[in-house]
C-alpha cells in the first residue's frame, strides 16, 4: 500500500474528453480518487461531495480527478448528468488502480469477484502527502478539505 510521503507512481490515462492527463505534469495540490462505477449510488455521492466543495477546493488551487474503469462515453454523460466541474480519467484495465493498491477481492452474490476499492490520495509536486483507503463516500471529499485547509 502507498504510504503517506511516498513519491507518485507515475501514470497518463485518457480524461472524459478523450484528452491524455499526465500526473506528472500536475504540479500543486492534485486529489486523485478512485471509485467502483458511473451513476451507481456511492459513488454519485462520492463525486457530488467533491462538486459541492468544488469552489473551496478551487479557492486553495487544489485540482480534482476522480479515476475508474468506465469509458469515456460513461463519464461524459455522468458529469453532464450531475454537471461535475472536474474531469474524471479513464482507467480501463485498471492497472493505476491497481499500481495505487485499489484492487479488492470482494463477495458479489456469493461470487468472489476484484473491485475498486474507494481511495483518495492528496499529492503535492509529485509527493503523495495523504493515501486514504477504503473512505467512505459521503465523506471523502469533505475530509480531503480539511486536511488540506490543517496543512496550509
Amino acid at each position: 500500500m502507498i504510504k503517506d510521503n511516498d513519491l507518485i507512481i507515475p501514470f497518463s490515462l485518457k480524461d472524459n474528453n478523450d484528452e491524455l492527463f499526465n500526473i506528472i505534469d500536475n504540479k500543486g495540490l492534485t486529489i486523485i480518487y478512485f471509485y467502483s462505477k458511473d451513476n451507481t449510488s456511492a459513488c454519485t455521492k462520492q463525486a457530488l461531495g467533491y462538486k459541492e466543495l468544488y469552489n473551496e477546493f478551487n479557492k486553495l488551487n487544489v485540482s480534482i480527478y476522480g479515476i475508474s474503469r468506465d469509458n469515456i462515453k460513461t463519464h461524459q454523460n455522468f458529469i453532464n448528468k450531475y454537471e461535475l466541474p472536474f474531469k474524471l480519467l479513464y482507467d480501463e484495465n485498471r492497472i493505476v488502480t491497481s499500481n495505487y493498491s485499489c484492487l479488492k477481492e470482494k463477495n458479489m452474490y456469493g461470487k468472489k469477484v476484484i473491485g475498486t476499492l474507494r481511495s483518495s490520495f492528496i499529492i503535492k509536486d509529485n509527493i503523495i502527502i495523504k493515501a486514504n483507503y477504503n473512505v467512505k463516500a459521503e465523506e471523502d471529499a469533505l475530509n480531503n478539505l480539511n486536511f488540506i485547509k490543517n496543512m496550509k
